[in-house]
């Protein structure tokens, strides 16, 4: 599911703010897609965190999951006004006190998310936010997390997603919501 299939006509200027960066973090062909510019002007920046809250408030959802450290920009601001909770998925060592930790595989290297154990209750509906999805495998770490301590991962929900990477295949049928697509 996405909005720019369902032609909202806040899609076109919240994609016209998002700048591509060749050969970013790496030389290998990488196009990096820069929310930063997005940042930059307030009303795409909240256009973009609009059509989230319009998607998720009234779902249910006790637990937004932003991921480190892009999907804290969107995702705090969605868990305040669906009035959920905001749990960071961290990189490694940055959490204080006990956490569970869940290695995956980027499209250039090798990572690991944890979260603080005892932030997510059995039971909760989860929402697990970033700003991007490549291969998948972030988003899966994520949702790995959230299931090991028996939360229900509603869905995910990106910014951009890159169809030719196919992540969307990854998540074992997990439904996911993105605005819109890079090529």
């Amino acid at each position: 599911m996405s909005a720019y299939r369902d032609k909202d006509p806040r899609i076109h200027g919240i994609q016209s703010k998002i700048r591509v960066v060749p050969n970013f973090p790496k030389p290998a062909g990488i196009m990096f897609q820069d929310i930063t510019t997005l940042l930059l002007d307030p009303k795409a920046f909240k256009d973009t965190v609009d059509l989230f809250v319009e998607r998720y408030k009234g779902k249910n959802i006790s637990v937004v999951a932003g991921i480190e450290a892009r999907g804290f920009i969107f995702g705090t601001p969605i868990a305040l006004e669906i009035g959920a909770k905001f749990v960071p998925l961290r990189k490694p060592n940055k959490l204080p006190g006990k956490v569970i930790s869940e290695e995956y595989e980027l499209e250039y290297g090798r990572d690991c998310l944890e979260m603080h154990l005892g932030a997510v209750e059995p039971g909760e509906r989860a929402l697990v936010v970033d700003d991007l999805i490549a291969t998948g495998g972030t988003l899966c770490a994520a949702m790995k997390l959230l299931e090991r301590v028996g939360a229900e991962v509603v869905e995910c929900a990106c910014v951009i997603e890159l169809p030719d990477l196919k992540g969307r295949e990854r998540l074992n049928g997990k439904p996911l919501y993105v605005l819109l697509e890079s090529y």
